[in-house]
């Protein structure tokens, strides 16, 4: 499973932006079609998968896993097959993004499910943390590498590395070993009231649309951390075109100076997510939640004081470590400890309402930003957003006593040893 996942991470990296590129190269599209189609696929693939959490919760997982492999990609290699017959339009390339965006969130939805599943509860951290690692991995070599292949062999050949990516995914997940448990019946409504057992499945009515939602939001973890991220992840992405277009434009840093401020910092997620188990068994989980969950937020404000020149290339990349290194952290804790939350026969459904409803909230800020920019200016939007981010802490569980404990063995907050981490925490990049 690490290995499918790690495929189609670096495929995903290798072709970062891909869309954008040859909307621009080749069919010379304007700055309001490219951010329709960054913003609008994404987000009308969240709306499209928002069936599939049910609709997986009571399937087999792994069936579901390769299925969204294949259906990833068979909508890719549409794009260099329009491509070589010169019948590339726009309107491909927006459906083919929102394919693709419904069945991420399928896959994540099954792929979580199936983690919780596969690896014992005292390894789910180890496994978080090893998906995290590779994730930003994957971002500091793919994004060259496909600059690079684009620049010698044309603006579709990381589509088609893209796709072929999803095809040994799901050759990967095809191989995993041992037999999957037959999933729990979907519950029969009667008169209101569900039968928790036995029967054939129900069908798949508008209410059950909604479980997800509705367990994350009664529940007095979840609903804190689910505001939290939704927030952080919102403002964090809305100022990122803001401040392209600020170094690119005004600041006149080169394209290559504007990769490599991004690029080089991404080994700080490295360095966090090597450094989630060892903190949580040294810390407990709770401190190092709260305290990387509250740090985080705390250095995007830095962008404003961005200048020309290496000066200004150097805080960005300051900014960026410190920020990525802390996310590297946090990110396999909060994932792990969110599957661990989540009873069995819900993880599908929770993880798809979680991935839907931050596709959408990071779209929805991201143009509100656009927006706010226009009569403010890009740095004072910028600003904006950072300062915004220091509120977001307050929506961490802290008041919660039973509710990010740190298990058999580290309850003390000390954590003595590796029993500290044995009882951590499980997940979903869906997430990455």
């Amino acid at each position: 499973m690490w290995a499918a996942y790690a495929a189609s991470t670096f495929g995903t990296w290798l072709a970062f932006d891909a869309f954008a590129l040859i909307a621009v190269l080749v069919l010379h599209a304007g700055p309001g079609e490219v951010s329709v189609l960054a913003a609008a696929g994404p987000a009308v693939g969240a709306v499209l998968a928002v069936p599939f959490g049910p609709w997986v919760e009571f399937r087999r997982k792994r069936p579901v896993m390769i299925a969204t492999d294949l259906a990833r990609c068979a909508a890719l290699l549409t794009v260099p097959v329009a491509y070589a017959c010169g019948v590339l339009g726009f309107a491909q390339l927006l459906v083919v993004s929102v394919l693709v965006a419904a069945a991420d969130i399928a896959f994540g939805a099954a792929s979580g499910a199936y983690l919780k599943a596969l690896v014992p509860k005292p390894d789910l951290l180890a496994a978080s943390s090893r998906f995290e690692s590779t994730m930003w991995t994957a971002s500091v070599l793919g994004p060259p590498a496909g600059g690079l292949l684009v620049g010698v062999f044309g603006p579709v050949v990381t589509v088609v590395a893209d796709a072929v990516s999803y095809l040994l995914s799901a050759l990967g997940v095809r191989a995993i070993g041992g037999t999957e448990a037959a999933p729990r019946p979907r519950p029969v409504r009667t008169e209101g009231a569900e039968e928790a057992e036995g029967g054939a499945p129900g069908r798949l009515r508008a209410a059950d649309l909604l479980d997800g939602w509705r367990f994350v939001l009664t529940h007095p973890v979840l609903r804190p951390l689910f505001f939290n991220t939704l927030l952080v992840n919102a403002l964090i992405m809305a100022a990122a075109p803001l401040l392209a277009v600020l170094m690119l434009g005004p600041l006149g840093f080169a394209p290559w100076q504007y990769g490599l401020a991004f690029a080089v910092p991404c080994l700080g997620g490295l360095l966090g997510s090597r450094l989630a188990g060892p903190l949580v068994a040294r810390y407990g989980r709770r401190r190092v939640l709260f305290a990387t969950g509250a740090l985080r937020v705390c250095w995007p404000v830095g962008l404003v004081f961005v200048r020309p020149g290496v000066p200004g290339l150097a805080v960005v990349m300051a900014v960026e470590a410190v920020l990525i290194t802390l996310c590297g952290v946090f990110n396999p804790v909060y994932s792990a400890y969110r599957l661990e939350l989540t009873p069995s026969d819900r993880v599908a459904r929770t993880l798809a309402a979680w991935s839907a409803s931050g596709r959408l909230t990071t779209a929805a800020v991201t143009a509100l930003w656009g927006l706010l920019a226009v009569f403010t200016g890009t740095r004072a939007a910028i600003g904006l957003a950072g300062l915004l981010l220091f509120v977001t802490p307050v929506l961490l569980p802290w008041r919660t006593k039973d509710g990010v404990g740190d298990g058999a063995g580290d309850g003390d907050e000390r954590g003595r040893g590796p029993e500290g981490e044995a009882e951590a925490l499980a997940a979903g990049t869906g997430a990455a």
